[in-house]
Formats: C-alpha cells, sequence, structure tokens
C-alpha cells in the first residue's frame, strides 16, 4: 500500500546509508533455485526496453499480456473490473491458472468490488478479491468475484491446502457506511466458488492493520505483518491449537467452532542479540545480522479497547515501520520492512530489509537492506520494497513503492539488484508479483489506475 508521508521530502534532507542495496557475507540461502539450475551471469536481463504503448518497461526479449484492467475488463456478471489491484497468488488449473486478486479499495476507487448475494461480509465496505481464469499462455478466460464487503484488501498470502488468506489493512470499527467491524484475514477459495459463500472472518488471527502472510507447511503456524505506525507494527505468529491439521475448510471449521475467536495462540515477536533487547528491526544496518526469537503472547487480539499494538509495554516487543510482504519458502518466512525513518521512531533510516524468520533456530536474520535513496527518478535507483515473491530461479522478486521511478526488482541469490520491470505509464506502486506454478509466467500488477499483467520471456 502506498505510504500518506511524502518520502522525497524525507530524502531530501539526507540520511545515512549508501545507495541502492548494502550485502554483507555470504547470502546464498537468500532464496535457493527450485525449478532451474543458475547460471554464472550478469545479474539480471539486461536493460530495460521502452514500452511503446507506454505502460511496461521489460528486458530484451520479454513481453506481457494485459490480464486485467480496472474499468475495461468486465467480470462474469457484466460489471467491471474493480480498481487496485494489490496482493495476488496464483494456483495451477489443469493446463490453466487461477489467480486470486486483492483489491484495496477502502472508499472512493471508482470501481467497487460488487457486493453480490453471498459473497459479502459488509455491505457498506467496497473490497474485497476477483479470481481470474487464465490458460497456460496468460490469456485470459474470465473473472468473477470471490469475496465482497470488505476493507482495504491488500496482501496476503497462499496457504499449503491451495486457498489465498486476504488480509484488510485497517481497523476500522462498525460505524457509519459500515455495519461490522473490519480489520481481518479472510480465506478465499481459488476453485471452489461454493466454499467463497458467506463470508467468515478468521477473527482467532487479530484484529490489526494487517498486511501479509506466510504459512508454514509442516505446522500450519501462520506468520503475519502489520503495516502501522505510532506506534510502529509488529511481527506476529499465529499457533494453531492441539489438534488441528490445516486443510481445505479446516479454518473456517475452527472460526465458527465454540471458542473459536480466540483459537490459539497469537504472539508478537520479542528479538534480542546476547542480553540486549532489540527494540525496533531499524537497528540492523548490515546484512547477515541474526537475532533470536521469543513470542510474546497478545492479551486482546480483537483489540476491543485499544489496538493491539499498543497493548505491549516497552521493552516487550520488538517493532518496525511499515512491515509489508510475507513470503514462505526455504523452510521459513521472508518478510519485508518497506522504509524507516527517525521521525517515524525509527533508529536508524533505510529504503527497504528483507528478513528471514527461521522456526528452526528461532532466529531471524536481515538478508538485504536498501541505503537511503537520494535520487529516486533514476533508473538503476530502488526503495521502498513492499509485496514479494521468491523466483523459482533463485532469488527474490519485490514489488516498489517508493518515490520516483516505480519497479519490480529482482535481487540474486548473491544479493545483487537488477531491474525486472518498469512502470512507464505513472509513479503508481507495483503489486502482486507471483510466478506460474511452470515457472513462465510472472503475474504482476500497477495498482493505479489497476493493471494486471502476465509477464513472459527467456527465464533463466
Amino acid at each position: 500500500m502506498a505510504s500518506s508521508l511524502n518520502r522525497r521530502d524525507l530524502l531530501r534532507t539526507g540520511a545515512a546509508g549508501s545507495l541502492g542495496i548494502i550485502v554483507g557475507g555470504s547470502v546464498s540461502a537468500i532464496a535457493a533455485p527450485t525449478a532451474a539450475a543458475q547460471v554464472a551471469r550478469q545479474a539480471g536481463y539486461g536493460a530495460l526496453v521502452p514500452d511503446p504503448a507506454g505502460l511496461l518497461a521489460l528486458p530484451p526479449d520479454f513481453g506481457y499480456k494485459i490480464v486485467a484492467q480496472a474499468g475495461v475488463t468486465k467480470l462474469e456478471t457484466g460489471e467491471l473490473t474493480p480498481s487496485d489491484a494489490d496482493g495476488t497468488a496464483c494456483f495451477r488449473d489443469g493446463p490453466g491458472f487461477v489467480l486470486v486478486n486483492n483489491h484495496e479499495i477502502g472508499g472512493d476507487e471508482p470501481y467497487g468490488v460488487p457486493a453480490l448475494p453471498g459473497l459479502t461480509y459488509d455491505p457498506g465496505a467496497r473490497g474485497g478479491t476477483t479470481n481470474i481464469v487464465v490458460d497456460r499462455d496468460g490469456n485470459r478466460v474470465s473473472e468473477y468475484v470471490s469475496l465482497a464487503g470488505t476493507v482495504q484488501n491488500c496482501a496476503g498470502g497462499f496457504t499449503p491446502w491451495g486457498t489465498w488468506l486476504s488480509c484488510e489493512e485497517t481497523e476500522e470499527r462498525a460505524g457509519g457506511e459500515f455495519q461490522k467491524d473490519h480489520g481481518y484475514v479472510f480465506e478465499v477459495d481459488a476453485f471452489d466458488r461454493d466454499a467463497n459463500l458467506e463470508p467468515i472472518p478468521l477473527k482467532f488471527l487479530g484484529r490489526y492493520s494487517h498486511e501479509a502472510v506466510a504459512v508454514d507447511p509442516k505446522t500450519s503456524a501462520i506468520y503475519l505483518t502489520e503495516d502501522a505506525g505510532e506506534p510502529n507494527g509488529l511481527y506476529f505468529r499465529w499457533v494453531p491449537p492441539k489438534g488441528f491439521r490445516g486443510g481445505k475448510g479446516a479454518l473456517r471449521e475452527l472460526a465458527l467452532s465454540e471458542g473459536g475467536d480466540t483459537a490459539g495462540q497469537l504472539q508478537a515477536m520479542s528479538c534480542s542479540k546476547g542480553s540486549k533487547h532489540i527494540n525496533d528491526l531499524s537497528e540492523a544496518t548490515q546484512p547477515g545480522t541474526k537475532y533470536k526469537v521469543r513470542w510474546v503472547d497478545v492479551p486482546d487480539r480483537d483489540a476491543k479497547t485499544v489496538s493491539v499494538r499498543q497493548q505491549f509495554e516497552e521493552g516487550q516487543v520488538t517493532r518496525s515501520h511499515k512491515l509489508e510482504g510475507a513470503y514462505w519458502d526455504n523452510g521459513g518466512a521472508y518478510f519485508v520492512a518497506s522504509y524507516a525513518r527517525s521521525d517515524d521512531g525509527s533508529v536508524n533510516e533505510h529504503d527497504g530489509q528483507v528478513w528471514f524468520y527461521d522456526p528452526r533456530s528461532e532466529t531471524i536474520t536481515l538478508k538485504t537492506i536498501f541505503g537511503v535513496n537520494p535520487d529516486p527518478d533514476k533508473d538503476t535507483n530502488y526503495d521502498g520494497p513492499d509485496n514479494i515473491t521468491v523466483s523459482p530461479y533463485g532469488g527474490l522478486i519485490l514489488a516498489e513503492d517508493g518515490e520516483g521511478l516505480s519497479h519490480l526488482v529482482g535481487v540474486t541469490e548473491g544479493g545483487e539488484a537488477y531491474p525486472m520491470a518498469r512502470n512507464e505509464l505513472n509513479d503508481s506502486e507495483f503489486t502482486g508479483p507471483t510466478f506460474s506454478q511452470d515457472g513462465q509466467i510472472l503475474f504482476a500488477n500497477i495498482q493505479t489506475p489497476g493493471y494486471v499483467f502476465a509477464i513472459t520471456g527467456p527465464w533463466s
């Protein structure tokens, strides 16, 4: 989600840190290749080629198709594709794929998610998700509503059982146009339309400004980021109750069970290095920095009177400004801190961190850090990573949500950054990068005015 703060003005004040990405030590485990052998080469696929259509600059021999366009393409029910495409997941569907696409709609966006009967949580809210069916080459087949009546569906995460967890980035209460409280996570099925009827908030995951989730396929534990300030947000873990087994319908069944609103344990992360408690993740400035993690129970996960992040005293938990994307791979959870400035309470300033949580050692390790970007309009400078995905060819793809030019940024296993795409239309953020299961298509969005693209080319 785009920040309400003007970081361009903040950058002009100067800050510690060098340009671009700083990576130190061995980071070979940043994202091991899972679908193709690595070939020794210069980072990336070459300089981006300007797009005659003025939409998407890509490396040589790469191309794109428009899968969906807000206000232009149509849903099965005849309404226009909703605005503000955000977090997205891809699921295999026979020879083709299904995309579950968030729509980060909070108020006056031009095209809301239609409040269809049976699919609407709160008729007063205009956000939600659509499912987009594409063929094996990324051509659009159809699009339909899978969740409506929610607010600010920002990011989320896929589950091991083939569903999508859509996150509301808000703490809105019932009142005014809203008939229900918001700030929850909802599960969306990629294939079974009946499974999406009568949406149920997963209240056991807490009510706060959710951003993204990552699910441990072995334990069904869920790791969640919070994008919030005053005070800065937290990194959470939900531990399932004893005997819980993740699978189709299991989270819904748990939510509807007796005591389901507080099922399992919702906990906030607390980090330390030796005897020193780490108050804020911005304290780390060098890749390879490792902190020990322990987990602190959340007193009131539904935030009935006090926001969850305000329920902890100083020194109890570890905070971070703008916790954003999350992704499970390589036996742990990647998560992103988009940027930090001193005036938001951060100790040090940066333009992005990528962390990796290892549940086996109960540690987090700083994999990549972006120094403060002095010139966001320069094409080789990057800032403000947001959504994240692990590439099947090794490394990461980050969606840039910063100042100036907007890119999809690749990060190699060695920590080198390269441009994967550039928004040629405007300065809107990229969102929702996700690869098809065969590794041939990278789907990604420009949030405003609202495009979903299928990117293909000579991946290696």
